[in-house]
């Protein structure tokens, strides 16, 4: 993806607009009570706390930070730009489930996986299966909105819950997408911190693996578990139900290969998904002898199939192109609150305070994963997470010495992977919504998205793994660092 437009900048901002980190934190703190009172206290859904904040937010930057109504605007219509792509890929991809569920796609995947899955060896398998499909198509989205749709089903029939499948499908979506050169984010967080591309694949191999290998392990115990807890007769009559109403064959695995051959020859998301929409209507019309009119209106409204087994018909049940609506309301919603903070300075001056509590490598790494983390739950989208933190906080990296590839991991490996922990953002949203699963229920068993971070900050404060600019003396280069960031500060003071 291009960005279109730099974030603001600390520095680049009106010494006499710039916000004290008090006068920052009035509009994160009211939007937090915000979604706090209007989800949790009131059972509302989160398009109305969010329209508060923004209000307040809006509110409080023309007439308490200065801003012109069109300066917000523009800031607003920025971010909803930045975003339109994943709003596009959200629409997308609901067409994309009915289309896959009308053609026989997902359920013949359904179908053979419970022949041949156990309950010990699926969640591991999910997870395995996920990350190797995520490397090839370099998309967690594509990958969770396909491949972890039928998982959840194959899983389901297994005895083994929903959450537990969407935790281990996100583990290795993610961890797929981390590393491969294809995905989006990859390539943006190196590009925002000036690094190399393979510089940045290479920096973050060892942290992924450590945190999927011991997210691994985890699944495998929750397998064994898992073990002997299916519902006598479920898995074949779950079987027999596909089997009367779709026709199970591997032509219907059509439009999955299409899909993921040309993301491997390297077509953009749109196109992929798009194709494998159309060929999932011409497998529908075809295969199941689904008229062309009615393959599209379930491409529209959705699909509810009367298989006879009532767990079957509400694991193949879609919404379709007209069940996007809702979800799509959020993540505008939330990219709105995000240009306001963007475009008042909020952002720019919670970046800089943090940057300035820096003392050492170890409060750099963490203070890094704390600002992006930050950047997701308050922009609400995965990309202002990488960009903002990754374009402010390079200076800093250079005055400790250490090489852009530390800043360009920290900031993926605290960005990309904690975007679907956070319930309002765009991941999250698109998340909760592809599986059927809160983000709050599904978020105990993503540990890949709860390990990327920890790991990452436990190499800042170890020392392993940190590239500094001279690596024969990393001692050295860490006390360097320290002396050129006190200096630096000094005289920002004394400015």
């Amino acid at each position: 993806m291009s960005i279109n437009s730099e974030p603001q900048l600390y520095e680049d901002i009106d010494p006499d607009r710039r916000l004290s980190l008090g006068e920052a934190l009035i509009p994160v703190v009211g939007t937090i009570f915000f979604l706090a009172v209007g989800i949790v206290m009131l059972d509302l859904d989160p398009q109305i706390p969010l329209f508060w904040g923004i209000t307040f937010a809006g509110l409080l930057g023309r007439y308490h930070f200065g801003y012109t109504w069109q300066d917000i605007y523009e800031g607003i219509s920025q971010s909803i730009l930045m975003g339109l792509q994943a709003i596009f890929i959200l629409f997308i991809i609901y067409m994309l489930i009915a289309a896959w569920v009308s053609a026989g796609t997902i359920p013949t995947i359904m179908y053979y996986g419970l022949e041949f899955l156990t309950p010990t060896v699926f969640l591991p398998f999910a997870a395995v299966l996920a990350a190797v499909v995520a490397f090839a198509v370099g998309s967690s989205w594509t990958t969770a909105g396909t491949l972890g749709v039928a998982m959840v089903g194959i899983g389901t029939g297994l005895g083994i819950p929903a959450p537990m499948t969407a935790g281990a499908v996100l583990s290795g979506a993610y961890t797929g997408d981390k590393n491969s050169p294809l995905s989006d984010t990859t390539n943006l967080a190196a590009a925002v911190t000036n690094t190399e591309l393979i510089d940045h694949v290479r920096a973050m191999r060892v942290g992924t693996l450590v945190s999927f290998g011991i997210s691994l392990l985890l699944f495998v115990v929750l397998g064994f578990r898992a073990t002997g807890s299916i519902p006598a007769g479920q898995v074949a009559e779950m079987q027999t139900a596909l089997a009367s109403t779709y026709s199970i064959t591997p032509i219907t695995l059509l439009p999955l290969v299409i899909t993921f051959a040309l993301a491997l020859y390297r077509y953009p998301a749109l196109p992929s998904l798009s194709a494998g929409v159309f060929a999932g209507v011409g497998v529908s019309t075809i295969v199941q002898g689904t008229s062309f009119a009615t393959a599209w209106a379930h491409v529209h409204n959705g699909t509810g199939p009367e298989t006879g087994v009532k767990l079957t018909n509400e694991l193949l049940a879609s919404s379709g192109l007209s069940g996007s609506i809702w979800v799509i309301t959020i993540v505008i919603a939330a990219l709105v609150l995000g240009g306001v903070l963007e475009t008042t300075g909020v952002l720019a001056a919670l970046a800089h305070y943090i940057g300035e509590a820096v003392s050492s490598v170890a409060s750099l790494t963490a203070g890094t994963a704390v600002t992006t983390f930050l950047m997701n739950v308050l922009a609400a989208e995965q990309y202002v997470a990488i960009v903002v933190p990754g374009m402010t906080l390079r200076n800093l990296y250079d005055e400790y010495d250490l090489q852009s590839r530390n800043l360009s991991r920290a900031v993926e490996a605290s960005g990309t992977t904690t975007s679907a922990l956070v319930p309002w953002s765009s991941g999250g949203v698109y998340m909760a919504s592809v599986f059927g699963v809160p983000v709050v229920s599904y978020a105990p068993y993503y540990f890949f998205g709860i390990l990327s971070p920890l790991v990452l900050i436990f190499m800042g404060v170890t020392g392993w793994q940190m590239f500094y600019q001279d690596d024969s003396d990393a001692n050295a280069g860490t006390e360097r660092g320290t002396v050129s960031a006190r200096s630096s500060s000094q005289t920002d003071v004394d400015d």
